[in-house]
């Protein structure tokens, strides 16, 4: 049953081949679980019971660096190239046309785009400082202009692109120079990406910024290549090689590019928020390295069982995050009089943990309940069969 961006690769067989021997005709469930892992620790990581009381490595890095929590976004979109791979692949070879296949893809991001203002548009409203781009749309283009790489370029090509892409960055980033700063500035004001967002977007860029956008226009380019990163592991995946070897493919491209990426430091550092060609290879690499130590626990060793609830969630990625997007505005829009003062509902539920714990672990305990309730929103979504698909 095809899904949104999904990483199924087809239903399963009724005589399944051993685990070693498995081909992509029979579903990988390990890509399901991945997927649910990372949509897990982004529910958590977006809803703290109170910003201001959240452990360090469930934050975002401030500028240079990285944290498990820049982990997320990244990983999303590498699973968006492993699903591009395998599933345009299985349809090519079912006789859909290229044209075809672009066509279906210009939709579903199309689609995605628009969820995507929803999400920041919800619940004010207010068209004049509506911000165009983010979590979703970043998604939706890339994957649109990594599926168009896809369908006109073989193996070779897609790693020139990966190239161009992550270098042609470095350059805009290190020799445009910016009015007032000149170039090569990686600081929050001086750097070109900055410059180009608050020229393009104005007021519609991040509400936190107002000036910029982490998912912003130039940043967009090495994003892409993020998602070319992940079309690269849908190509081990399909190779005729047992799942051991493709496993030990994967973890051996993401040591190289964990190297790679350290390297790359050096001249330009890892940020998420600038999204910088050191951070995409970096972030590849940590992919391919988690990946693959999914793939032998699930896959291999057979661990199935214990990784369900992670596949559950990740069945209905897309149908999550708006719930969970959709549900914190909710709760705190709703306002109500509380012990003499005015609270939102999100206050009301903080509070409650706040009564049996420290205001940080309150905002974890928070964080841990509202990603169990999306679970069940999920849990309820697959017992129904109810996949959101486009």
């Amino acid at each position: 049953m095809p899904r949104p961006l999904s990483t199924t690769v087809s239903t399963e067989t009724q005589n399944p081949a051993p685990a070693e021997n498995k081909s992509l005709k029979e579903r990988l469930v390990s890509l399901d679980a991945f997927r649910g892992a990372i949509m897990a620790l982004m529910v958590l990581v977006n809803t703290p019971g109170d910003g201001e009381h959240v452990y360090a490595p469930l934050r975002h890095s401030e500028w240079n660096g990285w944290t498990p929590t820049d982990v997320v976004f990244p990983s999303f979109m590498w699973i968006v190239g492993v699903a591009i791979t395998i599933s345009i692949a299985k349809r090519l070879a079912a006789g859909m046309s290229r044209s075809q296949l672009f066509a279906h893809a210009f939709r579903r991001a199309l689609i995605l785009y628009v969820l995507g203002l929803v999400v920041y548009v919800y619940p004010a409203f207010d068209l004049s400082t509506q911000r165009v781009l983010g979590v979703l749309q970043r998604i939706a283009i890339c994957y649109l202009i990594a599926t168009a790489i896809y369908l006109n370029t073989r193996i070779r090509g897609q790693i020139v692109w990966i190239v161009s892409l992550l270098a042609g960055y470095w350059l805009l980033m290190m020799l445009v120079p910016v009015p007032g700063y000149g170039a090569g500035h990686l600081d929050l004001e001086g750097n070109f990406a900055h410059y180009i967002d608050h020229i393009v977007l104005g007021s519609h860029n991040y509400l936190g910024t107002k000036t910029w956008d982490p998912e912003g226009i130039v940043s967009t380019l090495p994003a892409i290549a993020t998602v070319l990163f992940g079309v690269m592991a849908g190509h081990i995946l399909r190779l005729p090689r047992t799942l051991s070897q493709r496993a030990t493919w994967l973890l051996g491209a993401g040591i190289l590019l964990i190297v790679a990426g350290y390297i790359c430091n050096i001249w330009l550092p890892i940020n998420k928020k600038l999204w910088t060609s050191s951070f995409s290879l970096f972030m590849a690499g940590l992919d391919f390295t988690l990946f693959a130590g999914m793939l032998w626990l699930v896959d291999i060793r057979g661990y199935k069982r214990a990784v369900k609830p992670l596949v559950i969630m990740g069945m209905n990625a897309i149908a999550v995050y708006m719930a969970s997007e959709l549900l914190e505005e909710v709760f705190d829009a709703i306002h109500f009089s509380f012990a003499g003062q005015t609270v939102t509902l999100h206050e009301w539920l903080y509070g409650l943990f706040t009564a049996v714990a420290s205001p940080i672990n309150a905002s974890l305990l928070f964080a841990v309940a509202y990603v169990l309730l999306m679970y069940g929103i999920a849990y309820v979504m697959y017992r129904r069969q109810w996949f959101l698909r486009f």
